[in-house]
Order: C-alpha cells, then sequence, then structure tokens
C-alpha cells in the first residue's frame, strides 16, 4: 500500500508558529492522559478503598473507557463543526472535574461518577489534537505529528507511572489527586489565550450544517471508505494490548502473579512507555517516508506482542524470569506507535470536512477493545480465582479477530487510497482558468 504524500495548494505551511499552538494541544492531550491513567498506579489502592473486587475494580477503567469509545463519533463531529478550541475547552473543563471528583470520592458510586465524567473529557482531546495538525502543518507531515503526539501523551503516562505514584504514597490519596487537578486549570488558561484552530488565510471551507441529516451524512460517508475501517481494525488490535497493562492490570499481574515488589513492577511499567516514546519517533519517520510499511509495522507489532504474551503465560514455574518479563514490556511500547497507523489509513481516505468524523470511528477501535479486554479479565480472574494465565489469554481471542478484518478489508483500502491519490494529483494539475 505505498502512496506517497504529496504537497496540495492550500497546504499549512507550518513553522514556529504552527508548532507553539500545536504545542498548547498536545499540552492539554498530556494532561488528560495523566489523569486517564492515574487509575493504573492506584488499582491496589482503589481496591482497598473502596473495598471492591477484581470485577468492581475494572469497572472504573471499563466505564471509563466505555464513555470515552461511545463520545468518539460525537466529538469527531463537534470537531468538524465547532473547530478544536470550543472542543478542547469543553473538555478540559470536565476531565478536570473528574479528577477533582475522584480526589474526594468517599464512595465506589462517586468514584465511578468521577470517572466516567473524566472519561467524557479525556475523549475530546486526543481528536482535537489530531485535528489541530492537519490544520496547521502540511498533510506529508501528518504522521509524524501524529506520533509525536501519541509519544507526548505517552510522556503523561511516564509522569503517571513516576511522579503520582510516589505522590500517591507519600502525601496520600486526595492531596494527590486534587494536587494533580491543577495541571488541569494551567492548560486551560493556556487554551484560552493563546490557541488557534487555524493559520490566517487557511480558513475552512464553510460546512453546511442540517442537524441529523448532516449527522448521518458524515458518520455514513466516512464508514464507507474502506480506509476509515481499516483504520479502526488497526487501531482495535494493536493498541489494546498495552492499553490494558498501563490502565489498570499490569501492576497487578506484575506484583501477583509475578511476585514483583511494587517498586520493581513500576519500573516495568515505566519501560513500556519509555518503549513508547522511542518506537514512536522510529515509526513516525518510516511512515512518513514509506507509506507502504504502515500494514507489516502494524502486523508485526501484533504479531510480537502476541508471542511474547503466550511465552510469558506459559513459562514453566510459577513466574517467568525477569529478561523475559523485561522483553515483554519493551514490546508493549510498540502498541501504541502501531495504533497510531490506523489514523494513517484513515486520514487520506477522507476530505478535509470529515477529518474528525473519521478520526473519531478510528479511536474507538482501541479502545471497545480496552474495553472489553479489561473486563474479561477482571471476570476471569474472580472465576479462577486469580488465575492471570487464563485471564490475560483473553488478548489473543480480540487479536484474532482484530488481524482477520485487516486481512479483509486491506485490498478494498489500497485500491481506494490509489483512486484518491491519482484524483488528487488531477486535480493539481488541471486547474481551471
Amino acid at each position: 500500500m505505498s502512496a506517497p504524500a504529496t504537497a496540495l495548494p492550500g497546504d499549512p505551511p507550518g513553522g514556529r508558529r504552527a508548532v507553539a499552538v500545536w504545542s498548547i494541544g498536545v499540552a492539554v492531550y498530556f494532561v488528560a492522559v495523566i489523569f486517564r491513567t492515574s487509575l493504573g498506579v492506584a488499582g491496589l489502592d482503589a481496591a482497598d478503598r473502596f473495598d471492591v473486587g477484581a470485577s468492581a475494580l475494572s469497572t472504573f477503567s471499563i466505564l471509563q473507557l466505555l464513555v470515552y469509545a461511545g463520545m468518539q463519533i460525537p466529538v469527531g463531529l463537534l470537531v468538524d463543526r465547532l473547530g478544536t478550541k470550543k472542543v478542547l475547552t469543553i473538555g478540559v473543563v470536565l476531565f478536570t472535574a473528574g479528577q477533582l471528583g475522584f480526589a474526594f470520592s468517599q464512595s465506589y458510586g462517586m468514584a465511578l461518577a468521577s470517572r466516567a465524567l473524566l472519561g467524557c473529557g479525556d475523549a475530546m482531546t486526543f481528536i482535537s489534537v489530531l485535528r489541530l495538525g492537519t490544520r496547521w502543518f502540511p498533510a506529508r507531515r501528518g504522521p509524524l505529528i501524529a506520533q509525536l503526539a501519541g509519544l507526548v501523551g505517552m510522556a503523561g503516562n511516564l509522569v503517571s507511572t513516576l511522579v503520582l505514584a510516589r505522590l500517591l504514597h507519600g502525601i496520600g490519596w486526595t492531596q494527590a489527586f486534587a494536587g494533580s487537578a491543577l495541571a488541569g486549570v494551567v492548560v486551560l488558561v493556556l487554551l484560552l489565550l493563546f490557541l488557534k484552530d487555524h493559520p490566517e488565510g487557511h480558513e475552512p471551507e464553510p460546512v453546511p450544517h442540517q442537524g441529523a441529516a448532516y449527522v448521518r451524512r458524515q458518520i455514513v460517508t466516512s464508514w464507507r471508505e474502506p480506509g476509515t475501517r481499516l483504520g479502526l481494525w488497526v487501531h482495535f488490535t494493536t493498541q489494546f494490548p498495552a492499553m490494558v497493562f498501563l490502565l489498570l492490570w499490569g501492576l497487578p499481574f506484575l506484583v501477583e502473579a509475578q511476585g514483583l515488589s511494587r517498586a520493581a513492577a513500576g519500573e516495568l511499567l515505566t519501560l513500556v512507555v519509555l518503549s513508547n516514546m522511542a518506537i514512536g519517533l522510529v515509526y513516525g519517520q518510516i511512515v512518513a517516508r514509506h507509506h507502504g510499511a504502515r500494514l507489516p509495522l502494524a502486523l508485526g507489532t501484533v504479531g510480537a506482542t502476541a508471542l511474547l504474551w503466550a511465552v510469558t503465560l506459559a513459562w514453566p514455574g510459577e513466574r517467568a524470569p525477569m529478561w523475559l518479563l523485561v522483553v515483554l514490556c519493551a514490546v508493549l511500547g510498540a502498541c501504541g506507535p502501531a495504533s497510531m497507523i490506523g489514523f494513517d489509513f484513515a486520514r487520506p481516505a477522507n476530505p478535509p470536512e470529515r477529518q474528525g468524523t473519521a478520526s473519531g470511528i478510528t479511536n474507538m477501535g482501541g479502545f471497545i477493545a480496552s474495553m472489553t479486554t479489561l473486563f474479561a479479565i477482571g471476570v476471569l480472574l474472580d472465576a479462577t480465582g486469580d488465575d492471570y494465565t487464563v485471564a490475560f489469554s483473553a488478548v489473543f481471542v480480540l487479536q484474532v479477530l482484530g488481524v482477520s478484518q485487516i486481512l479483509r478489508l486491506r485490498g478494498r483500502a489500497a485500491r481506494r487510497e490509489r483512486e484518491r491519490l491519482v484524483a488528487s494529483r488531477v486535480e493539481t494539475v488541471h486547474v481551471p482558468a
């Protein structure tokens, strides 16, 4: 699937101002990821604080992801209609309120409601940042800009793993979560003062909005594109193993099943994040230069992840050796960058006025898979008496489903992408007098 990026008339110029404005949007995403992943380092503490078991604990993350996934298409439509700044502003207010609510929650029900509110705000960030990138940078920079956004998000995960975990055990639950919520206030001020939806002279074409008819048309036309559906399944298949590991079940698996200390487990979670950041830069450069590498990179990541999980879970004896856990965590770091490739299939398949909607559809994939796996692992742990080998085998079921859909759609998506590329070149050459 080789489709080299071409510079088209009207492409945004990029430059320092583009970097400055885009950085504000990415800072919002950075804070959102800190809040999203904060439960990953507080899972065992949350179980004690609210006196809940594995299934109830997984419900925190499942509800958060359910809200996130359910919001993707509405958020995409909102971004296409209202622009990045308004949607990001709403998102920051919601996820900051959710983090504050979680800080002061004394009951399981209140904590659930707070995580749902957080998930709603979090859902508005990444698609908005992707849209901001397409408005401020040339199309040829798209894959790298998307990977850099993902990299900054993983830096937020790193802060959650290193800083928030220490604060949690140093100053306590309420102070740690309430203190972290101040970051939301800071990015809200920056957003309101300095963020612009697009550079001067590159205003988007006005799109008529006709209520429900417009919404249906945006969703249906985006979904009909094979590239959008392929992007969704790539995102579905690649993202969830690392998301499940970092968001909730990695720390309990390493501590309870593998017998590691919390400190050692935290170091391995940090390795996943650092690996993600390093691999993200590599994948972004490769895809930007060689679009034909998109599918091999995605499928290679799925295969490597499945192989390492299988070896780890099947290792004889009660525990896998440390070197194997290190390799597993390093490979899990490739899941995030590989999931970003899904957007590199959806982006060229849709015109600018549908970018938000198409990105929303694509972004649903990994979060639906993560939500399903989080729930399955929690149920299986309760049903088997904390047998992590059986519980984590749920990963393979979703990987098989996702790969089958990728293989089914890849041919149609490739043909359609070639057709669009030829059409864009014809339009570029034959400009009406």
